[in-house]
């Protein structure tokens, strides 16, 4: 892994980004000393939408039953 200086990650800041895309990460030293990690973030390989199914004790006709007493409660005004 490389590190950087502050005054050479300035100066060729493309360069070292390419190089964490290649090497997974580089080290930044600042001027006071400390060292910093910069790696390319991990983009998700999934939809945002693919959720995790659970498993219930419930069954389809449980389902379809609830829908038909929410429908009618709806229908018949009592909900609003």
């Amino acid at each position: 892994m490389t590190t950087y200086s502050y005054s050479e990650a300035r100066e060729r800041l493309s360069a070292l980004l390419e190089r964490a895309l290649l090497e997974g990460q580089v080290k930044l030293r600042s001027r006071d000393g400390r060292i910093f990690v910069i790696r390319p973030e991990r983009l998700p390989k999934t939809s945002p939408f693919e959720v995790q199914s659970i498993k219930l004790p419930i069954s389809k006709v449980d389902i379809l039953e609830a829908l038909r007493d929410g429908r009618t409660r709806f229908s018949n005004g009592s909900v609003k």
